[in-house]
């Protein structure tokens, strides 16, 4: 909920009390070099007890709620036919319409099978922007996945209030270039992870459907962050200010095949799901689920978080918890405007993503310049975000590096996890580095994995001991920190 001081600041306010706490610790600036040091500069390898502010993602690191909580207690571990999934079905038939639930331990699990089913190379599938995950799982069977996002959807500073939507004119050209037999599905991911969040627009959604049906061709959403697409198609598309979150979700669900999403966003939970109305699809997906993931009725998740995800899917309809995420990251992304820090624009979902391409300049995108500036950060703050740039582009088959088109910093907001005072920290700690950006030098690798290599990667600074440059300085400014 946003409200409005009496100085005509605009604050989201939290609707809710925290009844339980856990300790945090703050390492000093020098030790916390030390630990960068020793994971090679690459924020993915610290242990969480060296992380004073853990913004790396909201999968799975949300705050649960008393009725989670309660609900995890009345699990049924029975392996088949546990009560809990029931509650579970029962939820997903009630908030997307959806008659077939397969549950599966998270959202890559259901990529894997959705390209196992649906997917024959050399088909292609077509997105509105890919997620490593997907690209790898696409790339792995020996095809490609095409992205159509409209070019100003690449333009961190935009104004375009659903740069997740896909460009018709892009789809219509691909379907003609490949085929429509030779493309798998189509798939609109909710929000766009990779170029800050984005959503999509109803309209749009419409738009893509109409060209599907006509073609002959499947309709997949990847639904993680579909509470946070609804929260934004009611804030900013016309005709829909008036609607519930469960209205907009049942529309959403009406325009696609299968649903599939990871629980650990927007439902609360560490599992995951695929959904859908087509009992063909379904019996297609069963026959592989317990090959890779469990019995139909566990798909490879505890009990108890089948039983949170199902209050937390119906939670996710509620206002305060579809918007908690946005409105924190709409406030945390003003205030670095204000701080002259580049950011992207509109604030989208899931995280504020700090532009690092224009943060650092200087920098080459092989050299990795969010991955610096990751790294700078958590020299200076104690917090970590995620690269999503360069680093998290594999080489392709030749082995050449692939330059990605955003390098974003991305700085997840959790929800219902941290503070307005944890929000404002950072930011003061990222104008101060914007400040003193000409110490930060680039980054290369030293240990590279084939795969998804932004995991598991480790790198040096290039140009010096930048590292140690940067912490004199802000001791130097900051002694003793807080």
């Amino acid at each position: 909920m946003i409200i409005t001081l009496s100085n005509g600041r605009q604050v989201p306010m939290e609707m809710h009390k925290i009844k339980i706490v856990q300790k945090m610790y703050l390492l000093p600036a020098a030790q916390r070099l030390e630990c960068l040091r020793a994971v090679g500069y690459n924020t993915f390898l610290l242990p969480a007890r060296e992380v004073f502010l853990d913004m790396l993602t909201d999968s799975g690191t949300n705050a649960m709620s008393d009725n989670q909580l309660a609900a995890m207690m009345v699990a049924d571990d029975a392996y088949a036919g546990s009560e809990s999934f029931y509650k579970l079905a029962r939820v997903v038939k009630k908030v997307f319409g959806f008659e077939h639930t397969l549950p599966v331990h998270q959202g890559r699990a259901a990529e894997h099978l959705l390209v196992k089913v649906f997917l024959k190379s050399p088909q292609v599938v077509l997105t509105n922007y890919h997620f490593p995950s997907t690209r790898v799982h696409v790339e792995l069977v020996g095809s490609q996945i095409i992205d159509l996002v409209a070019d100003e959807a690449l333009i961190p500073a935009g104004s375009a209030p659903f740069k997740g939507n896909i460009d018709i004119t892009k789809l219509k050209k691909s379907i003609e270039q490949h085929g429509r037999e030779n493309i798998a599905f189509i798939r609109m991911e909710a929000t766009t992870n990779l170029i800050g969040g984005q959503p999509f627009s109803m309209q749009n959604l419409r738009d893509v459907e109409k060209i599907a049906k006509s073609n002959g061709i499947l309709m997949v959403m990847d639904g993680s962050l579909i509470g946070e697409n609804a929260y934004f198609i009611k804030q900013r598309e016309k005709g829909y200010a008036d609607k519930s979150i469960q209205e907009i979700l049942l529309e959403m669900m009406s325009h696609v095949d299968i649903l599939y999403m990871s629980g650990r966003k927007s439902g609360g939970a560490r599992g995951g799901l695929i959904a859908t109305n087509n009992k063909q699809h379904f019996d297609q997906l069963m026959t592989w689920l317990p090959v890779y993931e469990g019995f139909s009725t566990y798909g490879g998740m505890s009990t108890k978080e089948i039983e949170a995800m199902a209050v937390g899917l119906e939670e996710m309809t509620q206002m305060e918890v579809a918007g908690s995420s946005p409105e924190f990251i709409k406030y945390f992304v003003e205030r670095l405007q204000e701080y002259g820090v580049p950011v992207v624009t509109p604030p989208g979902g899931l995280a504020c993503h700090v532009n690092a391409r224009e943060f650092l300049p200087n920098i080459p995108p092989l050299q990795y310049p969010a991955e610096a500036l990751n790294a700078a950060m958590y020299l200076v703050s104690g917090a970590r975000g995620v690269e999503r740039g360069s680093m998290s582009e594999d080489r392709d088959r030749s082995g050449k590096e692939v330059t990605a088109r955003m390098e974003l910093v991305r700085i997840a907001i959790p929800r219902r996890t941290y503070t307005l005072g944890h929000i404002e920290y950072v930011a003061d700690r990222l104008a101060w580095l914007h400040h003193h950006k000409d110490i930060i030098g680039g980054l290369r690798f030293v240990e590279e994995p084939p795969v998804m290599r932004f995991f598991f990667g480790k790198l040096e600074t290039v140009g010096g001991d930048w590292g140690a440059k940067l912490v004199k300085a802000f001791k130097a400014d900051f002694g003793n920190e807080i």
